[in-house]
Formats: structure tokens, sequence, C-alpha cells
């Protein structure tokens, strides 16, 4: 059948309209899940639970009746005489891989499994305030139960990683992640060993004195407004594990945590959750009410927030500018500091057994390190029980560092305990990888970015990532977008080239 113009068919309306009420459902699930971790009482954890399953169920239902799967199956036609990058061929294109996602996965299960992620959330609250594996255990030892399951769902699948990657991160797979995170991991410990071999003096110090929370709490804030995050359209909001929801362009809200000894926990907390922010609120409104009004990938969402952290974040020229209204702030702290003293700061790279206060050269192996983790566990080469002193010996392989607690080791992210086991970490290495790519070619197009950061100019970079990056939402997958942006696919080498560059100036490396 021929779609002469724009015209569009009644079937497409309908579509739409059947896509919308599905995201409405998603937004409401997404509120009721911002408010369980951060002004929720631990009291409502049940009710809450009872409350996420039964609309989890809903939207099971909505998202794989019938008639979806007819309606995506008449507009087949109309899907092939639009260009592949229309919003109208993007949308039904997404929402058939939705569908068909979906459906593989009864609603009893998803119910039953929204239900128990909320009670292992509330085990692992506990486990950490008690500094103790054993008291999340048991419902871990379930999760990995109902991980499994979700594998089975998907028979086609070349390992049990594969469906819960694929939901993260569409166009890779387990294969594919180890061979890269082979290759990666190979780049970095040369450098690494190189650093420490280093005669250069350096320390983090200066970030480790007292810093009051209130002060850095407005100091970030503030901050990010300056850089694009639009205070209009969003909140900030503490947690005990940063995150960011979107309910919508209108309606971004992220969350970050401050430590009174530790001026790096806010300062890049926040960077970091600004830049999914950015990218959500990013996202062209026409999009609104489609699959296509989300992030193209974990790994994309990532390389957004790696960008801002650390490209931007823990670069001198961001600082040049930056410094002095932190100075302003904390007087007493900073104010017989230069800039060259705080830049050698917070790229110190040591030795820490927690991932979010990783330095930006050993950050990927506490990603690659999460990642065999979860493989073993699925594989059955690994079970709960030893999971912590699993954990631990592969931080000092790979780290040098053995974690003297729960809470500083196998307790310290959430991911595992509020979704599921597999799929849940190579987003932030790929977005580390991407990123470095991205910000590449943008110095490629626009060479005056550092300039413009000493400037307290944010706009071109913003610009060009919205132009290129935010505004297509999930019209297409990661390769796809960054062969289209940088006309190549994923490369290890800009990263590492930046980590080389960077760090042979710091620790004057031969």
């Amino acid at each position: 059948m021929h779609y002469p113009g724009s015209s569009n068919p009644p079937q497409y309306a309908t579509l739409r309209q059947q896509l919308r009420d599905i995201a409405d459902i998603e937004a409401i699930l997404a509120i009721l899940s911002w408010d369980r971790t951060t002004y929720m009482p631990a009291g409502g954890a049940v009710d809450r639970g009872r409350q996420s399953a039964t609309l989890q169920r809903l939207l099971h239902q909505k998202a794989t009746v019938p008639e979806l799967g007819e309606l995506l199956d008449s507009l087949q036609d109309f899907e092939a005489s639009r260009p592949y990058s229309s919003i109208e061929a993007s949308t039904i294109r997404i929402a058939r891989h939705d569908y068909q996602r979906r459906i593989a996965v009864p609603s009893e299960f998803t119910a039953r499994l929204t239900e128990h992620q909320i009670k292992t959330y509330g085990d692992w609250a506990r486990a950490r305030e008690a500094d103790d594996f054993k008291i999340v255990q048991p419902a871990l030892e379930k999760m990995l139960d109902l991980s499994l399951e979700f594998s089975s769902f998907f028979p086609q699948a070349q390992h049990p990683a594969d469906p819960a990657i694929a939901r993260a991160d569409r166009d890779t797979d387990a294969q594919q992640l180890r061979t890269l995170f082979h290759h990666l991991r190979s780049q970095l410990l040369p450098l690494i060993d190189a650093i420490r071999a280093s005669a250069t003096p350096t320390s983090d110090a200066l970030l480790c004195q007292e810093f009051d929370i209130t002060v850095q709490q407005d100091f970030c804030r503030k901050l990010i407004e300056r850089i694009g995050y639009d205070f209009k359209r969003g909140r900030i909001d503490t947690t005990i594990h940063p995150f960011t929801v979107g309910f919508g362009t209108g309606d971004v809200r992220i969350t970050n945590r401050a430590f009174s000894h530790d001026l790096r926990e806010s300062l890049f907390s926040t960077l970091h959750e600004m830049g999914h922010g950015l990218y959500e609120q990013g996202l062209d409104p026409v999009l609104s009410g489609t699959p296509l009004a989300a992030g193209a990938s974990s790994g994309m969402h990532e390389s957004q927030s790696r960008l801002w952290e650390n490209i931007i974040g823990r670069s001198r020229a961001f600082w040049e500018c930056c410094f002095p209204w932190l100075q302003g702030a904390f007087i007493r702290q900073l104010g017989k500091s230069s800039v060259r003293d705080f830049y050698a700061a917070i790229n110190t790279v040591g030795r820490t057994p927690i991932r979010t206060r990783a330095d930006e050269v050993t950050y990927n192996l506490h990603i690659i390190i999460r990642f065999e983790l979860e493989l073993a566990m699925l594989e059955g080469k690994l079970t709960i029980a030893d999971l912590p002193e699993a954990w631990n010996a592969a931080y000092q392989k790979d780290l040098g560092i053995t974690p003297t607690s729960d809470l500083d080791g196998v307790l310290q992210d959430v991911h595992w305990y509020t979704d599921r086991i597999g799929g849940q970490f190579q987003g932030y290495a790929l977005g580390n990888l991407i990123a470095a790519q991205l910000y590449e070619t943008a110095l490629r197009t626009h060479p005056e970015i550092p300039v413009d950061l000493e400037r307290g100019r944010f706009s071109t970079l913003h610009q060009w990532l919205q132009s290129n990056i935010y505004r297509h939402g999930c019209k297409f997958s990661t390769m796809e977008l960054l062969e289209r942006v940088t006309g190549r696919s994923l490369q290890v080498e800009p990263f590492i080239s930046l980590l080389r560059e960077k760090y042979t100036q710091l620790y004057r490396l031969e």
C-alpha cells in the first residue's frame, strides 16, 4: 500500500495512543521508584512493593496484548514507506522490538520480580547499615534464580547474560564484551603500573578536609545550572546511591550525595547525574509518549554522564573557570591552593575499593570485575554465598587492594539488589569508551571547546551534544549512532589516548 506525502494511516494514530498509555504507566512507576529511594519512609516498603507490582502487571498486560502485535503487523508497509530515521518508522521499529521482548516474559513473572526487587532493596539497605552481607544473601540468592528464570524466556540466547545485556545495550552480547574488556584491560594495566612507579608526588589530601555539606550542595546546584541543567524542568535531591530519572522532558530529576570529609563525592556524583539529566532534558519533545523518548542505551547514557564527570569535570580547562567559584565557597579549605593543586588532587590515581570514588584510570577495572562476577554467577561457577570472597579476590588481583568490609565490597552498589543479576555494569565501561570517541569528534568540529570551557562557555559542547546525541533519543542503536556521529565503530584507542596524554603530563611519564 502506498502512503503519499505526509499522511499517516489511522492505525498509526491508534498505535501512538496505545504507546502513550504505556509511557504514562512507566512514568508513574518511575515516580514511585524515585520516591522510594528519596523520601519514602522505611515502613512503606511492603505497600510500595505491592503497588509497584500491581502497576507492573497492568503495564505488562497493556504492552503485550495481541491487538498491539496485530497493529504493528498492519503498519509494516507504512514503516517501509518512511525513511529509516523518520519518527514514524523508528517508532514502529522500536515498538515492535519492545513488544517482542515483552511478550516473551509472562506478566506473572514480571509482577513477582518487581515485588522481590522491592524486598531485596530493603534488605540491602539494612545490610549496609549493619555492614553484613548475610542479611541480604537469601534475597540475592532468589534474585539470581529470578535472573536465570528471566534468561530462560529467551532460549535463542548464546549466554544466560545476553537477554539482560540486550535489555540495556541491545547491540552487544557477553562474548563481544568479553573480547572488548580483555583488550581494554590489557591497555590499562601497563598505564596503571607506569603511574604507580612514577616518582612524581601526588596527593588528594586537599579534597579530604572538612567541607560543610549544605555549602557543597549549594555550590553543586549553582554549578550545574551554569552548565545548562534546567531547574524549571528538574530538581536535585539526595539519596544513598545517586541516580537520574525522567518522567518526560519537562520533569527530569537527579540525585546526588555528599560527604563532609571528601569533596569529590558531591562534585563528581552531581556532574555525573547532570550528564544523564542533560541527555533526558535534551530529547526532542516530539518523541514524547513514544518508545523513542529515552537514551539510545545504557552505554550511550553513561557516555553522557562520564563525559561531563571526567573528560570535562576533571579537565584543567574546566577548573580554570570553576575553581575560583569553589574557592569562594570554601575559603578556609581552598583559599591558599592553586588551580594546579586542585587539578592534580582530583586526578590522583590511587587504590580504592569503591567504584564511585575511583579515578578515571582505574575505574574500568571496577566494571570489568563486576561484569566477570555476573557472568560467573549466571554460569553457575560462583554461588551467592561465595560472592564476597570472590569479589575481594578479584580486587586484590586487578587493583592490588582487598576491601576490609562488606560495605566497601559487595554491598557498595545497588544494582543487583534493585534490578537483577546480569547486564548491570557493562554500560559504565562502554560509556567511558563512547564518551572519549564522541569528545574526539566534537573537538575536530569545535577545536575551541577547551578555550570556551576556560571562559565559562559550556554551550558549545552542550549544543553539539544536543544536535548529535540528545535529540535522537533511541531512534538509533548505540552503534548506529556512534557510526553516524564519529564515522567509526566503537574503539578503545580514543579513551586510552586521552588517558595517556593527560597522565603522562600529570605524572611525567616517559
